[in-house]
């Protein structure tokens, strides 16, 4: 990885280059100039090759999109420093194309008050490679038991809220945080999961998890959540999003109260498009998250409503843990896998897979997620900020946790083949990550 500042024009020359923003897909020349945006024309590249210090990069054969964004990623950092902090997820982010990611709120202290997102927006200064954008608790300390003072999280730089990994259980409490997170413009973000139907289950329940021997976690603990949250939604207004949807069910529903006019969005995570609950079957405790890994039937409902925009964007659930949390008994192992640096190889075999085109599965990685929390990100409009993912949709190559980035290295794709590979990311106009082989 190289770190380079871009004082002059940075010239993208030759690539092919999607836009899902605005719709652009052809071959042609991106320029970068101050940090944005200048033009995605070829007839005005050759005058900014011309000026002192300016950058010309080869992407001849590779792809040019906006900046990879994600929803949903486990920063660690105040408390749990040892398995990720903001710097290191900065850079396996940038590894895999992400330039702006959204740090979730269960760190120690949780991000439940103004002088946690506070620490975490001077660390991201600090450390950071790439935007990070903190979301706040929505219950003091994610107990469920008391709204967190979201107005002053939100002027210190939340843009969502959530108690993550914690469903809010107390239906009363939904209502109110609903209502409370309109007045700030906030979505709200549920972790999908009644925790009396989930029953401390650490798999699917189904026929894999009775030949396991493993506790099942049925799919309508998930449904059922959804099923009572619209229907506060429904009461309230305000706006509501799905964490990592994984269920037939949910998604029918989701697909419904978008027809009827609600605000709710959704997200999926490339291990729910990719895998089933039959990668469970050998006790690999990496393949264990939350929610659980499901069946054929799902993950191909999953695939479709990501094809018809029923899920509004991909996002990666990036949950790194230590080596001694995850080589334990399946029960007693963490929940949770990373993901930042092999979510576009992931998601390019639904490309080659044909359940979707190219330009469909970049936008869910980019103006798709971005417009769910109103970030600035995903677009290579004119004037936007020059955050700028180049790709090799072609390049082969074996997945190998160990050289990530990431402090932690429990991915279940270890020997996996993938197909495309980040060749350059620029943030604001500076290089932060460089493959040798990127050109320029």
């Amino acid at each position: 990885m190289t770190s380079e500042t871009s004082g002059a024009p940075i010239i993208l020359r030759g690539g092919r280059v999607i836009d899902p923003s605005s719709g652009h897909d052809g071959v042609g020349d991106v320029i970068l100039d101050g940090g944005r945006v200048i033009a995605v024309e070829p007839e005005a590249a050759s005058a900014y090759a011309k000026r002192p210090g300016a950058q010309v990069i080869e992407a001849r054969g590779l792809v040019v999109a906006p900046g990879l964004v994600d929803l949903h990623v486990h920063l660690r950092e105040p408390g749990h420093e040892y398995k990720e902090d903001i710097a290191s997820g900065s850079r396996a982010a940038a590894a895999g194309g992400f330039t702006s990611i959204c740090c979730m709120p269960n760190t120690q202290p949780p991000n439940d008050c103004r002088a946690v997102t506070d620490l975490i927006v001077r660390r991201a200064r600090e450390a950071a490679v790439v935007r990070i954008y903190p979301v706040g608790a929505i219950s003091q300390g994610l107990k469920g038991e008391a709204l967190a003072e979201m107005g002053e999280m939100k002027d210190a730089g939340i843009v969502a809220v959530s108690d993550d990994g914690r469903p809010v259980m107390n239906a009363a409490l939904m209502r109110r945080a609903l209502e409370y997170a309109r007045t700030f413009g906030l979505p709200v973000v549920q972790h999908c999961e009644d925790l009396d139907l989930a029953a401390e289950g650490v798999m699917n329940e189904g026929p894999v998890a009775t030949r396991a021997g493993l506790r099942g976690q049925p799919s309508a603990a998930e449904s059922v959540m959804v099923a009572r949250d619209l229907e506060l939604l429904a009461w309230t207004g305000g706006r509501y999003h799905v964490a990592h949807v994984s269920t037939v069910a949910a998604v029918r529903m989701v697909r419904e109260a978008k027809r009827r006019g609600l605000q709710v969005t959704c997200e999926v995570t490339p291990q729910h498009l990719t895998l089933t609950d039959a990668a469970c079957a050998g006790y690999d405790t990496d393949t264990k998250c939350a929610p659980p890994l499901r069946g054929q039937a799902d993950l191909e409902a999953l695939r479709e409503a990501l094809a018809d925009g029923t899920i509004d964007c991909i996002a990666t659930d990036h949950a790194p843990h230590a080596a001694q949390e995850k080589q334990l008994e399946f029960d007693h192992a963490a929940f949770g896998m990373i993901g930042l640096e092999t979510a576009l190889g992931l998601g390019l075999r639904l490309v080659d897979e044909k359940v979707l085109d190219l330009p469909t599965l970049i936008a869910r990685f980019t103006v798709g997620a971005a417009r769910v929390f109103d970030l600035p990100a995903g677009t290579l409009a004119n004037g936007a900020a020059a955050d700028v993912v180049v790709f090799d949709p072609a390049a082969e190559w074996t997945i190998e946790p160990a050289t990530f980035r990431s402090k932690s290295k429990n991915s279940p794709f270890a020997g996996l083949t993938a197909r495309g590979r980040v060749m350059l990311t620029i943030v604001g106009g500076k290089v932060v990550y460089r493959r040798e082989s990127a050109g320029g």
